[in-house]
């Protein structure tokens, strides 16, 4: 059997209410998984909306390796200054040159002399229009590989089609693709025939007694009254999704993927 690295990525995380999901029933989810690296989604972890530096500390305290983000993650200003710090979180690579922050790194995994490129991009359909991540993406792999082969890749993006395209682009180049930004697990988790694993969404850890993270009624009146509602998570059906994978160390190709839904969803009346 191959060499492995073991790569947890914990989904969007929705406010205090999936954080507090999280220091709860991660530690069970690392001791059952033993990942070598974590990587988190926290762009919606501050009140649905960005992040604050005490929960980037919350976040290490659990083990997460890296943090990434989306298109909420310069929703909350006060991170700015620290976010110029913080090699480990970052924001997509693609917003023009002059905000905040660190969209790629490669960063050493634990009692080991491996070393994961992590890439953090967004997608631009229905999105803010920024810049182009397909040509982000080969600039920034060109010199991530000056370290490393393996590569981990969170799209954050609205459309799935934006989402397949990049995949298709980078596959065999990357180790993996995870999408995120919408919030709903998707049934796709596969390797593409050159290596790279790949889901079209890993999902959301919070709230799932909600739309995707939001309390229901306040959702349903932005939808049919047509305005804007103070934005206000919901706190039942807790959940944490997840993505697993494993990565051959020698040719950097993704050898399995497994999507984590924790606790699964019961479908029996």
């Amino acid at each position: 059997m191959p060499q492995t690295v073991k790569i947890f990525f914990i989904a969007d995380i929705v406010g205090e209410t999936g954080l507090n999901m999280l220091e709860t029933m991660f530690p069970p989810l690392r001791d059952k998984y033993k990942p070598d690296f974590i990587i988190a989604n926290a762009e919606n972890s501050h009140e649905g909306r960005g992040l604050n530096q005490s929960i980037v500390k919350r976040l290490y305290d659990l083990d997460v390796d890296v943090i990434t983000g989306g298109n909420h993650s310069f929703d909350k200003w006060k991170i700015f200054s620290y976010m110029k710090t913080d090699e480990r979180l970052l924001r997509p690579l693609n917003y023009p040159k002059g905000n905040a922050g660190y969209g790629y790194g490669v960063y050493p995994v634990k009692g080991s002399s491996i070393k994961i490129g992590v890439l953090n991009l967004q997608g631009r359909t229905f999105m803010p229009q920024i810049d182009d991540p397909f040509s982000t993406s080969e600039w920034a792999l060109e010199r991530i590989k000056k370290e490393t082969e393996i590569v981990f890749v969170d799209f954050h993006a609205e459309a799935t089609a934006e989402k397949l395209a990049y995949a298709w682009t980078v596959d065999g180049k990357v180790s993996a693709v995870v999408g995120t930004h919408t919030h709903v697990p998707t049934n796709d988790a596969r390797i593409l025939p050159n290596g790279t694993g790949y889901i079209t969404d890993a999902g959301m850890t919070g709230p799932f007694e909600s739309v995707i993270g939001m309390d229901t009624a306040t959702s349903i009146r932005r939808f049919t009254l047509g305005t804007p509602q103070k934005y206000k998570i919901a706190d039942k059906d807790n959940r944490i999704c997840g993505v697993f994978l494993e990565i051959d160390q020698e040719s950097s190709k993704c050898i399995h993927i497994e999507p984590v839904i924790f606790p699964e969803f019961n479908n029996k009346v």
